[in-house]
């Protein structure tokens, strides 16, 4: 079995000038975790996941988890340095966006798929043909064709 044949067709993509705020968005209407960042011309530049809006950061991570819990505890004001990230989300995919992004071709198989998925530590990888994006193949994807076997 190869990409072409696990791959979801339907690609959702956003542009680098695309505001985080509005991907973040996206995310949430389509119920997906990330899309792939494209070129006018379609070709993929990047990725951009829920972890890469939140941010990866052990830093930044400890101190929103700090406002997290503020804002869970009853009567605590937010901590300032949140609400000004909350008024600075709306900024260029590009500035959080990862890059180089990985790809596979249509005629990759599904065990070098899996490898790839593993050794990147990636969750997805778009499927290119002639340099755009045709497809993408997901751990699920994966996952569904190993259940049908």
């Amino acid at each position: 079995m190869d990409a072409r044949n696990l791959m979801t067709r339907a690609v959702v993509s956003v542009s680098p000038e695309t505001p985080t705020r509005s991907v973040a968005k996206l995310l949430l209407e389509k119920g997906i975790s990330a899309v792939p960042v494209v070129d006018a011309g379609g070709a993929p530049v990047g990725m951009v996941s829920e972890g890469d809006l939140i941010g990866r950061n052990a830093t930044e991570w400890e101190a929103r988890r700090d406002w997290w819990l503020e804002l869970l505890a009853e009567g605590t004001n937010l901590a300032q340095e949140f609400l000004d990230q909350v008024k600075a989300a709306d900024r260029p995919v590009r500035a959080v966006m990862t890059a180089p992004v990985i790809t596979i071709e249509e005629d990759t198989r599904i065990e070098v798929i899996a490898r790839v998925l593993e050794e990147h530590r990636i969750k997805r990888v778009p499927v290119v043909r002639d340099g755009r994006i045709v497809g993408i193949v997901s751990r699920a994807d994966l996952i569904r064709a190993l259940a049908a076997t």
